[in-house]
């Protein structure tokens, strides 16, 4: 038995609409046995799918080609899963900005503010200073 990809994307609810489906194949988001398809390759058990989607592949297995949308219990057995786990990139929490560089932030204009406040030049300091 065979189906077309893009129905049995949206029969085991991987799609919400089957042209949604039909663009992810245009797009070339959807492989199946690591090649590129059209919205009307057929698959077959055995087939493994490849999708790329918000960011992250999901591997698919076809166990069943469905062509008509199912409950969420018998679309579940389909298909075998073996997209790997999900790790969360390391990004920090707040970007570090290089001292100097760009415009000060609110606590270092405060700290030049009370170092120019505590300064106060005077005819003794001025002398000091070599102007030339």
């Amino acid at each position: 038995m065979k189906a077309r990809i893009d129905a049995w994307l949206w029969s085991v609810r991987v799609y919400k609409t089957r042209s949604e489906a039909t663009t992810a194949c245009r797009a070339g988001h959807i492989r199946v046995n690591g090649d590129p398809v059209k919205a009307a390759y057929a698959i077959k058990p055995g087939d493994n799918v490849r999708i790329r989607r918000h960011g992250f592949d999901r591997h698919l297995q076809v166990v069943k080609p469905l062509v008509k949308r199912v409950s969420a219990q018998v679309a579940a057995t389909a298909y075998i899963d073996h997209t790997p786990e999900r790790t969360k990139p390391a990004i920090p929490a707040v970007p570090v900005r290089p001292r100097g560089s760009g415009r000060p932030t609110k606590k270092e204009r405060r700290q030049m503010d009370q170092l120019r406040a505590s300064w106060v030049p005077s005819v003794e300091n001025i002398e000091d200073l070599d102007l030339s």
